[in-house]
């Protein structure tokens, strides 16, 4: 307790930015998500190989790759200037939303052909079928496999204290400069992500019975 105590200047500061990196990259990623899922399932050639291509890139590159390009390899470009936090977060988006994507993908398959069938005979456009019809009903079947998805990219944000961003991963060599037995200190920072995951779990169980019952 005393670690925890002594040093809360550091657990307080450094876990509320990796829940400020967690829910920025977790809006991010379910909006990229679901724009390449839409991507994915069009009718249009080009999109649906855009949508692959990048889902099978991103999905085959090893998480700590993308880190790297965005925090050493993107500045050389000199297109936008990011800061360590800005290319942390944008990694976890490009990373994750592959993964939402074909979440989201395999909900819209879930949805009967019947329902887009019936959105064009009332004359709606591919979009709005996708958004007002198709969209709605494949969230709903997609929640556990979505929240899953959420609490790998909670723990992922951990890589970023790795790439200078303080965060909870980065307790343990701060720990260590001052001293305190680092082995205690990641047994509370490992604590504190169990409360975090429960918490995810909490919503999926609060949404899955939400919905349910609206089915």
């Amino acid at each position: 307790m005393d670690v925890l105590l002594n040093n809360l200047d550091l657990f307080g500061p450094f876990f509320l930015r990796t829940i400020e990196l967690f829910v920025l990259a977790a809006v991010g990623s379910l909006i990229w998500g679901t724009i390449l899922a839409m991507l994915r399932v069009s009718p249009v050639p080009v999109f649906r190989a855009v949508g692959t291509a990048y889902v099978t890139i991103a999905r085959n590159t090893p998480l700590t790759l993308v880190f790297a390009f965005f925090v050493f390899a993107y500045p050389l470009l000199d297109i936008v200037k990011l800061d360590y936090f800005p290319a942390a977060l944008t990694a976890l988006i490009v990373y994750t939303s592959a993964f939402i994507c074909e979440v989201v993908r395999s909900g819209i398959n879930t949805v009967p052909v019947g329902q887009a069938e019936a959105g064009r005979a009332l004359g709606l456009t591919f979009g709005q079928i996708l958004g007002q019809v198709v969209l709605p009903q494949a969230l709903r079947s997609v929640v556990p496999p979505l929240i899953s998805t959420l609490i790998a990219l909670l723990k992922n944000t951990t890589i970023a204290a790795g790439f200078s961003v303080a965060e909870a991963g980065a307790i343990r060599a701060y720990l260590s400069e001052r001293g305190e037995s680092q082995l205690v200190g990641l047994l509370w920072v490992a604590l504190g992500f169990i409360i975090l995951v429960a918490v995810l779990s909490f919503v999926q169980r609060s949404l899955e019975k939400r919905w349910s019952v609206a089915r």
